[in-house]
């Protein structure tokens, strides 16, 4: 569980320097954007690694806090719905991404929020609840910010809704045939 904390803490860690510094972000930005880059995503990359590594570890040995009962499983699946067309919206912006303001923030809350009705363990717990709550700061923070950085995507038109809209409803069905299986280790649908 300990590679598993390490990795959560150095991921979702770098992910908040905007959060918690980000006048001292911006600087490190401006004073040479791809050197920052680099560092962040290579920190991001290694937290990234540890916190999968050290996850399939724990998830073996972790104990069961609670007991999701079935019917909790059907209703993730349905709080999950959204998640990838939300996520491509970032990306493809329509109406969805203004409506949604902060897409990829509310995909994370949804998949979080799914994932913990659906898992009991204390790493799974441990998991979810920090990109949830991860999640919901980062909105807060955003909303306090002075100047929103330009996530790079497709212009803006009318068919990148439809875009997202089947693009993630497409990805949400692999995910349910088998790509989550192959992926995690955790058929969907039994």
């Amino acid at each position: 569980m300990v590679l598993f904390l390490v990795g959560l803490v150095i991921f979702l860690g770098s992910h908040s320097v905007a959060i918690v510094a980000p006048a001292w972000r911006n600087a490190q930005a401006a004073r040479n954007e791809r050197a920052w880059k680099g560092v962040y995503s290579i920190v991001s990359l290694i937290g990234l690694v540890l916190m999968i590594y050290g996850y399939g570890m724990a998830r073996q040995v972790s104990p069961v806090v609670w007991s999701p009962p079935n019917f909790m499983r059907h209703i993730a699946l349905l709080v999950m719905l959204p998640v990838f067309p939300l996520f491509l919206a970032t990306y493809f912006p329509g109406r969805i991404k203004a409506a949604a303001k902060h897409p990829t923030l509310l995909a994370v809350k949804f998949w979080s929020l799914a994932h913990l009705l659906a898992n009991g363990t204390l790493v799974d717990i441990t998991l979810f609840g920090a990109f949830l709550a991860w999640a919901v700061a980062d909105r807060i923070a955003v909303k306090k910010r002075p100047v929103q950085r330009v996530v790079p995507g497709a212009p803006p038109t009318p068919a990148n809704d439809a875009i997202a809209l089947v693009g993630g409803l497409v990805i949400y069905a692999a995910f349910l045939a088998g790509v989550h299986r192959w992926l995690i280790g955790v058929p969907l649908l039994m």
